[in-house]
């Protein structure tokens, strides 16, 4: 049987630097999908602390869908990385005093990028960071040490400082069956059932599934 996905440390073999990752989740502004997976050869619990700069006040949330693989020291910087970049100064009195508060124009406020969203089926790369408000749609592939600063699209593989589309993982037409049949929202059952055909690159099987 396939482990449950409230197993907190999920291999069969029994090592504890891979965990579903839901399971250790302490913020509610970061919400993961059941299955998806981050690996760390030190302590699976340093994920919290690679979300970045993510401030409640904010109201900014990461997502990240099942079945993801995220290996470790991937990063995910919040909008509270952002400075106001178009005054004379950068420097946030804000918010060391709220008499300068009182004096701020309501033009002077930060950049906000919204949410970073993860599709599901998605495989993160070493050291991978994103940037502020990125959606990266089902089945991608993040390179190791890619910086991701732009919206990526499905079944797209992305690598590089700043991170640029290297190639399509499927023609359109099986693109589009997989996202069709949106296999991470079936049941345990049937995924274990046809894992051989979401494990393979057998097109007709594929086209039985869809």
């Amino acid at each position: 049987m396939f482990p449950s996905p409230q197993e907190l440390y999920p291999l069969t073999i029994g090592l504890k630097r891979t965990c579903f990752l839901k399971n250790i989740m302490t913020r509610p502004n970061i919400i993961v999908g059941d299955y998806s997976y981050y690996d760390d050869e030190d302590d699976v619990y340093n994920f919290e602390k690679n979300v970045l700069y993510h401030y409640e006040f904010l109201g900014d949330k990461l997502t990240i869908g099942k079945f993801c693989q995220i290996a470790c020291g991937a990063k995910f910087l919040m909008n509270g990385i952002f400075h106001i970049s178009d005054a004379f100064s950068t420097y946030p009195f804000m918010i060391f005093s709220d008499a300068c508060k009182a004096q701020y124009p309501t033009s002077a406020q930060p950049p906000f990028k919204g949410d970073i969203v993860i599709g599901n089926d998605v495989w993160i790369g070493h050291n991978a960071t994103f940037m502020p408000g990125v959606k990266i749609a089902d089945g991608a592939i993040i390179g190791a040490n890619a910086t991701v600063t732009k919206n990526v699209g499905p079944y797209e593989v992305w690598a590089g400082n700043p991170a640029k589309l290297i190639r399509r993982r499927f023609p359109d037409d099986i693109m589009d069956m997989l996202l069709k049949i949106r296999w991470w929202d079936w049941d345990m059952e049937k995924i274990t059932a046809h894992v051989d055909v979401l494990v393979s690159s057998d097109v007709e099987k594929l086209k039985a599934l869809s």
